[in-house]
């Protein structure tokens, strides 16, 4: 499909505009001071060492835009996970933009970064801005009348080697939800005010039995809280879901490249599968076994990855396990920022999951935070021999409480 390059400004784009006015999205609640916890698919220097096994040395003025920013739930995490970047966030709905404003102002955000910019624009609009290393846009472009236009727009945005990450719904998980928006369409309940109250009447009206009712008290109750969060699981006016297939013909596009789930251990058949079955399944090149996946998991609602650009056919090098000892004693790092209880040997690690290191694996890291940045890790103050010091550094990779740096 041969798509103009300057895209013209979404069809739905007043419809939808009008809708995150009425319901400003994500409904979370505001409150003064840094957002609680962390998310490390928005700490660039993470996402950055997990998609190309290293990070460059510092300093790291990231350019990061926040497309598509909603309430500013996305955009105050990146202000706080990137201290030092140049943020610009956008979005179309002048109500979402008024509470994103009030959430980065009560949480310090601007303080924490060079430049933070909230403006009300199309993500289709922005030609000119630039290029930036980092590309946010969470739950955003399958709400677009033609989502391809939007991907198309935020490539050229991208400088070379940066990454996009995206969030699409996934259709199999849908399933539910898909029927009961289609209900309420048929019924004409609307997307304002009495859509939200004949919506949630409905899933109270359902027998106990009924399908779609155990669904949405049994997985999405707790989500839908808030008014926002319901109206636009259930009201949205515009929205596309996609499996696998048709999800990589929509980012098969020039330029870019695909670089890897954001949440893999989805994707991982041992999730599901143990014994012969789960070897049959690891035999199988990556993309079958996550047509596996997707096949045996039919509550996937959603995928959420990372594209690279990518302007020459060489692959992105791959994360963990491919330095050798030698290079692991002789590489710099840093301690990867999104980890909670540090200092400590438990944590809870990127995922917000109890981990558990070692005295040695802590002792190692604290030399390495002692040090002057770049030092060597097999140079690193401390007791331990090379051998240890390697396994123990090839662990703090997997649990990616380490980060290496590029020479």
């Amino acid at each position: 499909m041969n798509l103009p390059l300057e895209a013209p400004l979404d069809a739905a784009t007043p419809v939808v505009s009008a809708f995150y006015d009425r319901f400003p999205y994500p409904g979370d609640p505001l409150q003064d001071g840094p957002p609680p916890g962390y998310n490390w698919r928005w700490c660039v220097d993470s996402v950055v060492a997990a998609v190309e096994g290293a990070l460059p040395p510092p300093p790291r003025p990231w350019r990061i835009l926040d497309a598509g920013c909603g309430t500013g739930v996305s955009t105050d995490y990146l202000c706080h996970l990137n201290p030092g970047a140049s943020v610009l966030a956008v979005d179309i709905s002048a109500g979402a933009l008024a509470v994103a404003r009030e959430r980065t102002a009560r949480s310090g955000a601007a303080g924490r970064v060079t430049e933070l910019r909230i403006e009300q624009r199309s993500l289709l609009d922005l030609a000119g801005e630039g290029p930036f290393d980092y590309i946010n846009s969470v739950g955003v472009l399958h709400h677009l009348d033609q989502p391809e236009l939007g991907l198309r727009a935020l490539v050229p945005l991208l400088r070379p080697g940066g990454l996009l990450h995206l969030f699409l719904y996934a259709e199999g998980g849908r399933w539910e939800i898909h029927r009961t928006q289609r209900a309420l369409a048929l019924m004409g309940v609307g997307t304002g005010p009495a859509g939200l109250r004949l919506g949630r009447e409905l899933f109270t009206t359902l027998p106990e039995t009924n399908r779609l009712r155990r669904h949405h008290e049994q997985r999405w109750a707790l989500d839908t809280g808030a008014d926002a969060n319901f109206a636009d699981m259930y009201l949205h006016p515009q929205e596309t879901s996609y499996d696998l297939e048709s999800l990589f013909r929509f980012v098969d596009q020039p330029g870019l490249c695909f670089a890897g789930f954001s949440n893999p251990e989805v994707w991982d058949p041992a999730r599901l599968l143990q014994g012969e079955l789960l070897e049959r399944a690891l035999a199988l090149p990556p993309a079958q076994q996550w047509a596996l996946v997707e096949s045996l998991d039919p509550d996937i609602s959603h995928f959420e990855f990372f594209l690279r650009r990518q302007d020459s056919d060489e692959a992105p090098a791959p994360w963990q396990d491919s330095w050798s000892d030698e290079e692991l004693l002789a590489a710099g790092g840093e301690r990867n920022r999104c980890l909670w209880g540090w200092p400590s040997t438990a944590l809870l690690g990127p995922d917000l999951l109890p981990l558990a290191i070692t005295e040695p694996e802590l002792a190692l890291m604290e030399a390495l935070e002692a040090a002057p940045a770049g030092k060597p890790i097999g140079l690193l103050d401390g007791s331990l021999g090379p051998a240890q010091r390697v396994a123990a550094a090839r662990r703090l990779l997997a649990e990616r409480v380490l980060l290496l740096l590029t020479a």
